[in-house]
């Protein structure tokens, strides 16, 4: 099977069996037509190979990015204008798609970063409170249950082929935290490299954008051009 191929199958078949707070709802946009089909011509379009690749692990799925596509950090616009993928969604912007697809471009562009990089999260799915975005760390209880599950999709994504000596988390605080310590259990990486969080940087260091670009590309190893 293609890197694409076992995402897909991936993707299509999560078993998130469980229990959620009260007040809290999974969102589950794998289970729309419309997703599935952006993901594959997505995953076909980026990943259709054997290769190996290093892997970038955010929190979870919000409500305009990830949550409607299926794709980490790519909301529909970014989706049609940048990787050439056209959708009939509303064309509405998420901050951190903004950032990650303009670090993207300071990369070398979508065939470039994605030929090296795959990006997923902790949580596969994401999670809503009174219809905003909820992150699985927010609610304690939540993060407990939700434990397990992240444990088996993790193990599951480092069979597609991925780099076991490092990853990067995105989130230098919770995330990164929680996602240390799984890793010093279950040691599935030699290291994890920590980034700022792209909504963090957009919506609290605007200014300084390109700065925090050239950080994750200095992380990466790829000066910008």
């Amino acid at each position: 099977m293609t890197f694409a191929e076992q995402i897909l199958s991936f993707l299509t078949q999560l078993d998130f069996r469980v229990t959620l707070p009260r007040g809290i709802e999974v969102m589950q946009p794998f289970e729309t037509k419309e997703t599935l089909n952006a993901c594959t011509a997505f995953y076909q379009k980026f990943y259709g190979d054997n290769k190996q690749r290093q892997l970038i692990m955010g929190i979870n799925p919000g409500r305009f990015g990830g949550g409607v596509t299926g794709i980490p950090f790519t909301d529909p616009l970014r989706l049609a204008q940048h990787c050439g993928i056209n959708n009939d969604w509303p064309q509405r912007q998420e901050l951190s798609s903004v950032f990650v697809y303009d670090m993207i471009a300071a990369y070398g562009g979508p065939e470039a970063f994605y030929d090296r990089f795959y990006i997923s999260a902790i949580s596969p799915l994401g999670f809503t409170s009174l219809g905003k975005n909820l992150n699985y760390y927010d609610d304690k209880v939540l993060q407990e249950r939700v434990r397990p599950f992240v444990i088996t999709s993790l193990r599951q994504q480092l069979e597609f082929g991925i780099d076991r000596e490092k990853a990067f988390c995105l989130g230098e605080g919770k995330n990164f935290l929680f996602f240390s310590r799984l890793n010093n259990i279950h040691h599935f990486f030699k290291e994890i490299i920590p980034l700022p969080h792209p909504r963090f940087i957009m919506q609290y260091r605007l200014r300084k954008k390109e700065e925090y670009i050239n950080l994750y590309l200095e992380r990466f190893k790829r000066p910008a051009p």
